[in-house]
């Protein structure tokens, strides 16, 4: 694995900020009806993105996931201008404002989504996969899943599958412990959601993913398996939301102060805490990273409201590829 440094703790430290304030201002926004439909947020589960990618090989490795995608594409280079853009339905997004909050996308930057479909995205990341062997290509998919997911038939045949044919995937399950709304323990008899890849002879694991080293270490070994052409992993990255499943979510199912103890273990704190122990940085350049990240955040937001609607004819133009379809009104 890639050294764990100052400069690793640096970018961590920077890049979870970032997610947060940048999710952060999404919420303040949807209530100002700026973003509109569903809104999922990725607070508490930062660790997850920064271990991620630092095993990951960017420059080729790809990343699928559901519709708390936001941070993913801004992790792997997308400007996050042209991420609240799309979440805005403006014409400068990642989609042209045609996808929206849960469907963020940028094949250049090797992130195939968010997607809506509970579960949906797993056999398209085993696909993903399957197209890397088949064409010999040295890349690895890394495939997002909330532990709701887990109950999906689909998942099931995808790790049959991908086991049987030795695909290049490593399965992720971020069990942030309520799916939607409903824990683990009433859902599955077994609460060991990573014990799910035995029944596969799959290698499998869980992680404490709220600590951005055991992500990074987890994800190194299993990355480096698929790579070598050992096939795949499952693992659950047992990590925790302090904000609810959506923004419309009234988070009945648990208390203020279990949400208080494990914001104790904020992967965020955690790493400033590290920077200053270790020395790596003093309070006031902390606060200079702080404050340029407010800064960055600005700088979406202005975007995203300054930025066009699209206009109404794009929405023809990416769904019929045919110019004289018959039921295409030509006037609009």
């Amino acid at each position: 694995m890639k050294k764990i440094t100052k400069a690793t703790y640096l970018n961590w430290y920077e890049d979870m900020l970032f997610w947060r304030k940048f999710e952060d201002k999404l919420a303040q926004v949807y209530i100002q009806q700026k973003v509109r439909g569903f809104l999922h947020l990725y607070n508490g589960q930062e660790a997850i993105m920064a271990g991620a990618l630092h095993a990951m090989d960017t420059t080729k490795d790809r990343m699928i996931t559901a519709y708390r995608n936001h941070v993913q594409p801004i992790g792997l280079g997308v400007d996050p201008k042209r991420v609240m853009a799309e979440l805005y339905g403006k014409g400068t997004g990642t989609s042209h404002g045609l996808g929206g909050s849960m469907h963020i996308f940028s094949k250049e930057h090797r992130f195939y989504g968010g997607h809506g479909i509970v579960g949906g995205q797993i056999p398209l990341g085993a696909g993903l996969a399957f197209a890397d062997k088949y064409f010999k290509r040295d890349a690895v998919t890394i495939t997002f899943m909330g532990d709701g997911a887990t109950r999906q038939g689909s998942l099931h045949e995808t790790l049959n599958m991908a086991v049987k044919m030795n695909l290049p995937v490593v399965f992720c399950v971020e069990n942030n412990g309520y799916a939607m709304g409903t824990s683990v323990a009433r859902t599955a008899k077994s609460t060991d959601i990573w014990k799910i890849g035995n029944g596969y002879e799959m290698p499998c694991g869980p992680v404490d993913a709220m600590d951005p080293v055991k992500v990074a270490e987890a994800l190194d070994e299993a990355i480096s398996r698929a790579r070598n052409g050992e096939g795949p992993t499952f693992l659950e990255l047992k990590t925790y939301r302090y904000r609810g499943h959506s923004m419309s979510d009234a988070q009945h199912y648990r208390t203020k102060e279990e949400v208080a103890e494990y914001q104790k273990i904020d992967p965020i704190t955690t790493v400033r805490n590290i920077l200053l122990e270790k020395k790596y940085a003093t309070e006031e350049e902390i606060k200079e990273i702080d404050n340029q990240v407010k800064e960055r955040v600005k700088e979406c937001e202005k975007f995203a409201d300054e930025s066009d609607f699209p206009d109404k004819n794009v929405m023809y133009d990416v769904v019929y590829e045919q110019e004289n379809y018959p039921f295409l009104p030509h006037k609009l």
